[in-house]
């Protein structure tokens, strides 16, 4: 009588701190996350490097510039005597940014405008890393060429330290934004800070990173 086959034993998984492993049929097996690196951050390291050392002159590595942050900043102006309106402000400005902004206040008081200090008067964001470079890559694909008769931005809003300004009338351009569910319409102010010394060495790095400058 022949004997009953025993039932193998599944293959034992990949331990947990194991970086690599070879398998049975010879492929690797990783248990490491697979990172998603933003366009244009693999813009910057693969070809702005090389074309700002060439143009420059740059010996060291640490003397490129680079994009250090991004602050997006809102103003409502009754947020302290409607707060229905700060409310609704966060929660668009979190779903543009895909972060939770903080409130800002009132460093002074005006008593023209009804404003104390302390009172909120809006909110901000302040991206880094990852999260800065998508929403810029977003910002110079889709949302300032949605603006009505676009022909680029200003290469005079810098501040003179390598800092780049600009603002935008309504949060309506930005895709995430359901027309719907908008009370009104809200301008932001979006400034990139740059580590660039000047104001030549910023324009050519956000002109490299894709931003549509005009001429004049």
């Amino acid at each position: 009588m022949a004997k009953q086959q025993q039932p193998q034993k599944p293959a034992a998984a990949p331990k947990k701190g194991a970086k690599e492993q070879k398998s049975d049929r010879g492929y690797e097996i990783s248990d490491e996350r697979v990172k998603i690196v933003p366009g244009m951050r693999k813009r910057y390291q693969e070809h702005v490097v090389n074309e700002l050392k060439q143009q420059f002159g740059y010996t060291n590595p640490m003397q490129v510039p680079k994009l250090v942050k991004v602050v997006v900043n809102m103003g409502v102006g009754k947020g302290e005597q409607e707060p229905k309106l700060l409310e609704n402000a966060i929660r668009e400005m979190a779903i543009i940014t895909g972060q939770k902004p903080v409130t800002t206040t009132a460093k002074k008081a005006i008593s023209n405008f009804r404003l104390r200090q302390g009172n909120r008067i809006g909110c901000k964001v302040t991206l880094r890393g990852d999260q800065m470079y998508i929403f810029l890559e977003k910002l110079g694909s889709v949302v300032l060429p949605r603006i009505r008769d676009f022909g680029g931005i200003s290469p005079r809003s810098f501040d003179g330290r390598g800092n780049y300004s600009l603002g935008l009338k309504e949060q309506l351009l930005f895709p995430e934004i359901v027309y719907d569910q908008v009370d009104r319409t809200r301008g932001m102010d979006i400034t990139i800070c740059t580590s660039a010394k000047n104001d030549e060495e910023a324009l050519a790095l956000l002109k490299l990173m894709g931003f549509p400058f005009r001429e004049n």
